[in-house]
Formats: C-alpha cells, structure tokens, sequence
C-alpha cells in the first residue's frame, strides 16, 4: 500500500460511496461533512481544517492504485502530537488488515516525516470494531469523555487514543 495526498478529482467518488447509512456517517465525522457526503461540502470542510489546525488530507492506495482508505493529519508544533481524523477504509476492505497497515503508514509519516513525538486520534466509545483495530495497530487509550457527542436520542463517549514513537514497533 502507498500513502500519497488526497486528489479529489482521483479519490472522492470513491470515498463518497463508503458509507451509506447516517448513523454510520455521523459516527465517522462527528456531524462534521453533511449527509450525505457531497463534494462540494466534504471539500469546504477539508479546506477549513487546514486553515484552522494545519489538516492535510491523505488516502492510502492499493498496488492497483485503488483508493483503499482516507484520513486527515495535523502536527500541533507546540506539543509534538500528531493528530489523525475522518479515519475511513473501503468497507470491501474492512477486516484485512487494510486499516491497522494504513495506521502504521500515517504514524511513520508522522513521526519521520514531521517529528511527532506522539499521534492521538479520537474514537466513539460506541464504535467497538474501530477501538479494536485502533488498538491492534498500537494506539492505547489516554482518556474517555462521557456524553462528547449525541447522534438523535443516542450519546456517545469519545475516546482519546494515543501512540508515542517508541511504541512505532509491533506487527502489520
């Protein structure tokens, strides 16, 4: 697998057709991208979080150059962490060790590329299948916040997970 920048003429449409149900959106981006994903929104939103934190969006691609999963990086330069976003795999993908490699590319990049000392990501307590993966690819959890985000008559805790670069190591 490759990691390279997100090329929305490239990557969207495929993107765009990962999730297909609002609950499952919501529990992705956090009520960030409208529903359903559009274009014209999804790009909007990418370019205010670069402007605001220093964003970048990322996808990793298969040998084919199929457009395999997307997330989005930033460095806060005061405290050395490396933070992930929006962390999505092609659900075909899903349970193949698609996602736990893609997380082991973005915290390479993370630490060699931009000198992180630490990449952190959040994760809905709710959303058991992406803790798991997020722990099998080395991320262990730093602190929960109760009640963070309701979804309609549903709320939902959000985990802080983190990796520090001496835990880099371990199996893809």
């Amino acid at each position: 697998m490759n990691l390279r920048q997100y090329i929305p003429s490239k990557d969207f449409d495929e993107i765009k057709n990962w999730i297909d149900d609002e609950r499952t959106h919501a529990m992705w981006c956090a009520g960030r991208f409208e529903y359903p994903l559009e274009q014209e929104n999804f790009e909007a939103v990418l370019k205010f979080i670069a402007s605001q934190w220093g964003d970048t969006p990322f996808v990793v691609s298969q040998d084919d150059g199929s457009t395999a999963g997307f997330f989005c990086y930033s460095l806060n330069e005061e405290t050395k962490e490396g933070m992930l976003k929006f962390i999505i795999v092609n659900p075909e993908l899903r349970g193949k060790g698609v996602a736990r490699e893609m997380l082991e590319l973005a915290s390479n990049y993370a630490f060699e590329k931009t000198g992180a000392e630490a990449v952190h990501l959040n994760v809905f307590t709710t959303n058991i299948r992406a803790k798991k993966c997020y722990q099998k690819a080395g991320f262990t959890e730093r602190n929960v916040t109760e009640n963070a985000f309701s979804y309609k008559d549903e709320s939902w805790g959000r985990c802080n997970m983190i990796k520090h670069r001496e835990d880099k190591g371990g199996a893809v």
